[in-house]
């Protein structure tokens, strides 16, 4: 077997990806990656992430999860990622993007939005590019995901399905953030209103903790004003790292992927697990989590708040609808993968995964894929 069918078959399995995209602009100096994964269902939708380390192993794991949330929602699309590698605060931002999108303008069956290092403004040069984009300016028609926290909405409603399997009460229950950026932020604002105490935070300059609660809106205006949470007066400051030893009732990790590992997932002491970021945590340390007796909910049931905003303004729907759907299709799907990971004894992953694919499996079918 030569190297590239071994290579084949390592990438590739009955689902996808259907496509990986390497993309070099030499004048713009633009390096990027796309992955469409599935897109039988429908058109794929998957966010833009912008980071000097992205991997094309990365885009891969995260395209799949996208496949399978859009197919968990009921979404009539597919999953995608793209990757544009840079650091999204030293380059010429509107530059990269404009030149990517018009790298991307032939693939008709990908539709971008947002994603770390990306935002409502970059989607609208893509749409200015290539008329196909989501996550818009409101002003151009869109429905602004990281503006009104579509996914901190959807795990806050997650959160209220969750609590019962568990037996807590989030009136008092402490919570921990790993990454106070727009979906982290938005976790804390929802929850909050659902009477849970924000205990710790943090970025990549460091943790705040105070055991009594940090106040959200004030942690929100010192990361907006001086662009860290460790400005945040009324709080301890520790070691980004230092995070994962403080106690709290709900972790909800927010950032990079695989933050949560077999070498670190002993150190969490938490009872609930959101996952706000896609492939935040390890399959391992998911199984290990459950083992223990903490319940983590997979990333792409927790956190599908912000592609199923992106899907009704696909369809010109509202903000309304787009939080009615958010918090239905949220709602439900908690309950089905729970009730299935209790009663059959799966991992909730396993729950989740089998419900997906099978969806998935079965659009495949009308599209003559198998």
């Amino acid at each position: 077997m030569d190297v590239s069918q071994t290579i084949f078959e390592e990438y590739t399995d009955d689902l996808g990806p259907e496509k990986i995209i390497h993309i070099y602009e030499p004048v713009a100096r633009l390096r990027a990656i796309v992955v469409i994964d599935n897109a039988a269902a429908g058109p794929a939708i998957g966010g833009v992430r912008m980071a000097p380390d992205i991997t094309t192993t990365e885009i891969r794991r995260l395209a799949r999860a996208m496949t399978l949330k859009n197919a968990a929602a009921g979404l009539p699309h597919g999953g995608g990622k793209a990757g544009i590698i840079a650091d999204p605060k030293t380059v010429d931002k509107e530059c990269f993007i404009r030149t990517f999108a018009r790298a991307i303008e032939s693939l008709h069956d990908y539709t971008p939005g947002p994603d770390m290092g990306t935002d409502e403004s970059c989607m609208a040069y893509i749409f200015d590019e290539i008329k196909r984009a989501v996550g818009l300016p409101r002003v151009l028609g869109g429905i602004p995901l990281d503006e009104i926290g579509a996914t901190g909405f959807g795990i806050a409603e997650c959160a209220e399905v969750a609590k019962e399997y568990i037996d807590m009460d989030l009136n008092g229950a402490r919570l921990v953030i790993e990454g106070f950026g727009n979906v982290g932020k938005n976790v804390a604002r929802f929850l909050e209103e659902k009477g849970v105490i924000l205990v710790a935070a943090s970025d990549t300059s460091g943790t705040v903790h105070n055991k009594n609660g940090i106040d959200v809106s004030g942690l929100i205006r010192a990361k907006k004003e001086k662009g860290s949470v460790v400005y945040y007066e009324d709080a301890e400051k520790l070691k980004t790292e230092d995070l994962l030893t403080i106690p709290g009732d709900i972790f909800v990790p927010a950032a990079r992927p695989d933050v949560i590992d077999e070498r670190n997932v002993g150190t969490l002491d938490t009872k609930l697990v959101l996952q706000g970021a896609n492939i935040a945590i390890t399959t391992g340390a998911e199984k290990a989590l459950h083992e223990r007796g903490v319940l983590s909910v997979p990333d792409f049931i927790a956190n599908a708040g912000g592609v199923i905003a992106a899907a009704v303004e696909h369809r010109h729907g509202s903000e309304k609808e787009a939080f009615s759907e958010i918090k239905s299709k949220i709602r439900a799907n908690t309950k089905k993968i729970l009730d299935r990971t209790y009663s059959e004894g799966l991992y909730p992953r396993d729950a989740a995964e089998i419900i997906a694919k099978e969806r998935v499996l079965s659009a495949m079918s009308y599209r003559g894929c198998i």
